[in-house]
């Protein structure tokens, strides 16, 4: 088992920038591709970004390719979004997740074990 906790949602103005952090535990992290996804309300859930267990490689949805950077620190157990450059169409909940895969993916389905979700708000 892998628990995932999420943090660092907020309210932020169009424009701004916000951290989200996903810290892991109860297994070897580096074990794991993480990935980040998003659920806005009526609306599936959707990839945002993905790294692969060493951090060499990373994958982006093209909604925030040039604004969002994920990233990890094995040592600390966890995964990060940097999220500059927010439009109200970021706005939704979002999870972190944890796939025991070499080269990540990007659909949900894929992904073993999930965060709650923290919460991100764009007011224009």
């Amino acid at each position: 088992q892998v628990q995932l906790v999420e943090s660092g949602g907020g309210l932020v103005q169009a424009g701004g920038s916000l951290r989200l952090s996903c810290v892991a535990s109860g297994r070897t992290f580096s074990n794991y591709a993480m990935g980040w996804f998003r659920q806005a309300p009526g609306k599936e859930r959707e990839f945002v970004a993905a790294i692969s267990r060493s951090g060499d490689s990373t994958y982006y949805a093209d909604s925030v390719k040039g604004r969002f950077t994920i990233s990890r620190d094995n040592a600390k157990n966890t995964v990060y979004l940097q999220m500059n450059s927010l439009k109200p169409e970021d706005t939704a909940d979002y999870y972190c997740a944890a796939d025991y895969t070499v080269i990540p993916r990007t659909k949900p389905a894929a992904y073993m074990y999930w965060g709650q979700g923290t919460q991100v708000t764009v007011s224009s």
